[in-house]
């Protein structure tokens, strides 16, 4: 499990609600849906706001609450076009890990 930090417990995540959590410096936004996780980059790249662990879900897709703008929770696309940066999930008795390193943001659509 090299790189993998736990963040919280399965049972500390509600369905379609979004938490904000900090792993090796990179600010993260968890989703639970349908009982998998999934960790996106918590900053829109529209305007730059870390806002995204307030986004609305639906049908596998987070949109932003401030722009709308919607990303793909498996992949962090928007309409197929790159997005935002989504991390690789571990769930191992019950407690959620998350492998995050901190890059570069590249804003270019």
């Amino acid at each position: 499990m090299e790189g993998f930090e736990k963040v919280c417990h399965i049972n500390d995540l509600e369905e379609k609600v979004g938490k904000r959590v900090m792993v090796n410096d990179v600010d993260l936004a968890l989703f639970k849906l349908e009982n998998k996780v999934y960790a996106l980059n918590n900053i829109c790249p529209h305007q730059h706001v870390a806002v995204m662990h307030d986004g609305y879900v639906y049908g596998g897709h987070v949109s932003c609450p401030v722009h709308g703008w919607s990303f793909n929770l498996k992949d962090g696309k928007i309409n197929g076009r790159k997005g935002i940066d989504v991390f690789e999930v571990k769930i191992i008795d019950d407690e959620v890990y998350v492998k995050a390193e901190a890059k570069e943001p590249n804003w270019d659509f």
